[in-house]
């Protein structure tokens, strides 16, 4: 009863906070990409904090100092809507790979469009692909920390979807690639309502060897996020299918 109390307690405050976020972000549309990512950093914080006083989450990061100065392609497992909130306080400048349909939602989506996010039209194919690719590379070359949830979909603790073909791609143009694993999903559930006491851990893991192929680095990529969820779970290691290739 007392977790969905504070659940309760949390999305009456999360969502209006959400509202005036976007309002905010609305106001300043206009600006600098830094004043735009001052107000998302500002709003990510309060989540954070939200989160350990209502719900009595505590968050961990470790491994910050993996992350270069610069352009890098974070590549993370996502269990949680939490994950898309984390790096938006935890870096300078967070590029998000995402659906294309996010940007349809009012404010975020134009927040988003405006920082330069790189949206993501699943339905297309190789077309689609290579205008991802393109977008990435660039934000990279401009200093932007693009990030990555290769299962291009939420996957519930202790469970492990194929990787889409966006991350093989982008691990052949862009480094250095910071392997990162969490388990969000264990306090913050998939489509869940209720947000359950405990820490959440991102690990972020250190940075990839350079000048390997494509295929050898995805599956390093892979192997090395795939080990640190199940350390942080307790579980083996998940065997999920191949990430499926894709052309250059």
């Amino acid at each position: 009863m007392m977790i969905w109390l504070r659940s309760l307690v949390f999305n009456a405050i999360f969502f209006p906070m959400t509202a005036a976020l976007a309002f905010t972000g609305t106001l300043v549309l206009w600006g600098s990409r830094a004043r735009m990512y001052r107000v998302m950093a500002l709003w990510a914080r309060c989540v954070i904090v939200l989160m350990r006083v209502v719900c009595g989450i505590r968050l961990v990061v470790t491994g910050r100092e993996h992350i270069p100065p610069g352009g890098c392609l974070i590549v993370s497992n996502h269990q949680s809507a939490f994950d898309t909130i984390i790096w938006l306080g935890a870096l300078e400048t967070p590029i998000y790979v995402l659906k294309k349909e996010l940007l349809n939602i009012p404010g975020y989506g134009w927040m988003a469009q405006h920082v330069g996010m790189v949206p993501v039209d699943r339905a297309g194919g190789g077309p689609a692909l290579k205008a991802m690719l393109r977008a990435a590379s660039a934000a990279a070359a401009r200093g932007g920390q693009v990030v990555i949830f290769p299962e291009g979909t939420r996957s519930p603790p202790r469970a492990a979807q194929p990787w889409q073909p966006g991350v093989t791609a982008l691990a052949g143009v862009i480094a250095p690639i910071i392997p990162v694993a969490t388990d969000s999903g264990s306090c913050w559930g998939r489509r869940s309502f209720r947000k359950h006491p405990g820490t959440i851990t991102v690990s972020i893991l250190p940075p990839l060897p350079t000048g390997l192929p494509r295929a050898e680095t995805v599956r390093l990529l892979q192997a090395a996020v795939l080990a640190e969820v199940a350390r942080l779970e307790g579980t083996p290691v998940a065997t999920p299918a191949a990430p499926r290739d894709t052309a250059d």
